[in-house]
């Protein structure tokens, strides 16, 4: 699975890892020492997150049902903690520095999308 930006085609991760148990939700991301870029971890349902215990920053994109973005972090650094975000359906960690680089803001639309990422004649990702 691949999440991509759907106005740009930006990939912004083609190895997605989803929580959707209490306990794989709770468990998140804590425990490990890197987060590697391409990755990301699908948190649902949730809507709202925490780094604490976490060793490194990173990157949280909110998104309704409909894959809109409702609210982003970048590099939130560990020991923090969003607000709530009662209109989040999911949430997608990233490693930091995602966001910024694949210009993904508040507003813009995310797609999961099934087998590789697809690419155009010039490179850039559809």
């Amino acid at each position: 699975m691949t999440l991509v930006h759907e106005a740009s085609g930006a990939v912004l991760a083609s190895k997605i890892e989803r929580a959707v148990t209490v306990k794989a939700r709770l468990i998140g991301l804590l425990g490990r020492d890197a987060f590697p870029a391409g990755e990301a971890l699908v948190l649902e349902p949730c809507s709202s997150i925490h780094t604490f215990f976490m060793r490194f920053p990173i990157d949280a994109a909110f998104l309704s049902d409909d894959g809109r973005v409702l609210k982003t972090y970048q590099s939130m650094k560990p020991w923090r903690a969003t607000r709530i975000h009662p209109s989040a359906a999911l949430v997608v960690e990233l490693p930091a520095g995602t966001l910024a680089r694949t210009g993904t803001r508040e507003g813009d639309r995310l797609a999961f999308l099934a087998g590789p990422a697809l690419r155009r004649e010039d490179g850039r990702s559809i």
